[in-house]
């Protein structure tokens, strides 16, 4: 009896132990991509604590976590082009905290960096930069906006210990104004293309018939010039050559008074 007495009381000491420990909790976990702020009643500790177990006083002290894995943010922003051009811009960005900032991001920032820097952030650097180009630029320029955004956005992040990663410009939107203002220029500049093409076309063939007019006119003077009287009279020899070759011995009968078309010889 005494034997089981003090197993079971051993047994309860236990269970006792633990639902204190699990009641107070002595330790705090920071998992993988956190860091966590150690805070005393409040009041935050400058030490970062990395991933794993950390000790901490129970009831006094309580462990917060700050992300520091890369996060995304989408954003839809409105700006005004550098010829005054509604621009309806949608932007993508991911950024991460900076470890050694995680003390700073929890206690200015209230652990909530998208809201309160990242998002605004955007925004004000979309209107800085598109403010700079026309619309049309906007468009033949896509890069230097989007570098010159992301310059902006790490100047206003980093000095709250946020950190840029990748930058996208998803998309731009124009007013329907300047849509069918660009549709008609292209359109225009098209039909330009082809009338220039058409006129080309013209020209060259007008140079191609004109070159084999003056060939003709040329092989005709050379023709001529070779044409002698003594070509003529060689040409009238061979054409009774010809002729002579070619008869077969009879002479033509003719009805009348002379049977053979021979002049009389006195």
């Amino acid at each position: 009896m005494e034997r089981r007495k003090r197993k079971l009381a051993l047994g309860v000491a236990a269970i006792v132990a633990i639902g204190l420990i699990w009641t107070f909790r002595p330790f705090a976990v920071v998992p993988a991509g956190y860091r966590g702020v150690m805070t005393m009643f409040g009041r935050p500790s400058p030490t970062v604590y990395a991933e794993g177990i950390h000790w901490r006083t129970p009831i006094a002290e309580s462990l917060n976590l700050v992300n520091v894995s890369t996060l995304k943010s989408e954003v839809d922003g409105e700006a005004a082009s550098r010829d005054l051009q509604s621009v309806q811009m949608r932007v993508a960005l991911n950024y991460h905290a900076n470890s050694e900032s995680a003390v700073a991001i929890f206690r200015d920032l209230g652990n909530e960096p998208e809201i309160r820097i990242v998002a605004p952030a955007i925004q004000e650097s979309m209107k800085a930069v598109v403010a700079r180009y026309t619309a049309e630029e906007l468009i033949t320029k896509r890069a230097d906006v989007s570098a010159g955004i992301v310059t902006q956005l790490r100047n206003r992040m980093l000095r709250h210990g946020l950190a840029v990663d990748e930058f996208s410009l998803i998309n731009f939107r124009f007013s329907r104004s300047f849509d069918d203002a660009i549709e008609a220029k292209t359109t225009a500049e098209q039909l330009k293309l082809k009338a220039d093409r058409d006129l080309e076309r013209v020209r060259v063939e007008a140079e191609q018939r004109l070159t084999m007019a003056q060939a003709e006119a040329a092989s005709l003077r050379a023709q001529k010039e070779q044409i002698t009287p003594e070509l003529l009279k060689l040409r009238e020899v061979e054409n009774q050559r010809e002729a002579i070759k070619r008869w077969n011995g009879v002479l033509p009968q003719y009805s009348g008074q002379a049977a053979v078309p021979f002049l009389q010889i006195r």
